[in-house]
This record gives C-alpha cells, sequence and structure tokens, in this order.
C-alpha cells in the first residue's frame, strides 16, 4: 500500500511539472503575440497588425527541451554573420553546445553578438540561430531563432519550444541574420513557431 501511495505522489507530482511547465510556453507564445499586437515593436505593418491573429505552434513537446553541454570558447574569434542584406554584424562564437535530442547527436554553434554585448538589457544574451528539416514545410524556409542566457556553469539549457522566426519571416525591409551551415540540423525540429504567411 506504502508504495501505491509513493508511486500516486510521484506522478501527481510529474503531471503538476508538466502543466506548469506547458504554462510556461504558453505564457511566453502569449507574450511574443502581444509584441506583434504591439505598433511600436512589431515587425508587422501597420495593415498586418490589424489582421493579426496570432502565430501558431507545434504543439508543446518537452522532449525538445534539453541541458546541452557548453563549451565555451577559450579566445573567441569574431564572426561575420551573413544577412539577408549587404549588412554583416559581427558576433564571436561563445561556445559549442552538444546534446543528444531524438536520439541524434547534435554540434551547434552558441554565438553573441558584439553590438547587444554593450547594451545593459542584453549583455548577457546568446544567440542560436538553426534550420531543420522542417523549413520549407511546416517552418519558415529561413530557418528560426532561440534566445539564450550565458551559463553559469559548463551546460546550457536550450527550448525548442520557444523557437521563434527572423523578422524576414514577415517583412522583406529587415536585415535578417541567416542561420549559419554549422547550424542545419539533421532532424526535424517540430517544436515552436509554424510557417507564416509569406511576406509580400
Amino acid at each position: 500500500m506504502r508504495i501505491l501511495v509513493l508511486l500516486s505522489i510521484f506522478f501527481s507530482l510529474t503531471a503538476i511539472q508538466a502543466q506548469a511547465y506547458k504554462d510556461s510556453i504558453i505564457a511566453f507564445q502569449d507574450h511574443l503575440n502581444e509584441e506583434y499586437r504591439d505598433t511600436i515593436k512589431s515587425p508587422l505593418s501597420h495593415e498586418d497588425i490589424e489582421k493579426f491573429q496570432g502565430h501558431t505552434f507545434f504543439p508543446v513537446d518537452e522532449n525538445f527541451k534539453v541541458t546541452a553541454n557548453f563549451q565555451r570558447a577559450l579566445n573567441p574569434i569574431p564572426y561575420q554573420m551573413k544577412t539577408t542584406t549587404d549588412r554583416v554584424p559581427v558576433y564571436d562564437i561563445y561556445g559549442i553546445a552538444t546534446f543528444t535530442i531524438n536520439g541524434k547527436e547534435m554540434k551547434l554553434n552558441i554565438y553573441q553578438s558584439h553590438y547587444l554585448r554593450t547594451k545593459e538589457k542584453y549583455k548577457n544574451r546568446l544567440f542560436l540561430p538553426f534550420t531543420d528539416l522542417t523549413n520549407g514545410i511546416d517552418t519558415y524556409t529561413g530557418g528560426r531563432y532561440l534566445d539564450l542566457k550565458i551559463p553559469a556553469g559548463d551546460t546550457i539549457l536550450i527550448d525548442f519550444n520557444k523557437a521563434y522566426n527572423p523578422y524576414c519571416a514577415y517583412n522583406m525591409d529587415y536585415s535578417c541574420p541567416i542561420p549559419p551551415k554549422e547550424n542545419d540540423m539533421p532532424i526535424a525540429i517540430r517544436a515552436g513557431i509554424l510557417m507564416q504567411p509569406e511576406p509580400e
């Protein structure tokens, strides 16, 4: 009987934690939608804001949240990242994340913007642009982005449920970083934001 009670408590706590995680992702999605309704922050035209009904997303899947091993670059070399325009912003390859997802081992470069690190609000932000097998089918052809925080230790949390689109997915007037080929994932990341109507 005691074992049954303990199992019942364990499964109840697990269900509560799973729901709390799902709620946190939905809150992230709601916040993203609010930003796109904001006439100051939104990449959408005023006409498109009026028609905006909110993004669509893959179902929340905790299997796409991973704790990756993180190896910092000892002497980061400035990296000029290509964009959809002639602009070439400078980043450092801040470190390399390695992890296993859906049975596949991945290695991705994590970047830090030279420009954003001079801003107090963004000085601890890292950038993960990536492509995967969903691009052009379920998700934006040009890949997706994740914002991360500089970790305290030698691991970093990567949650693909928070993957979002470049602004160029909505408005070609923007200059968007193109995910480097090193961050092309040979699997389908069925998490995060889905395809949006192509910008005119």
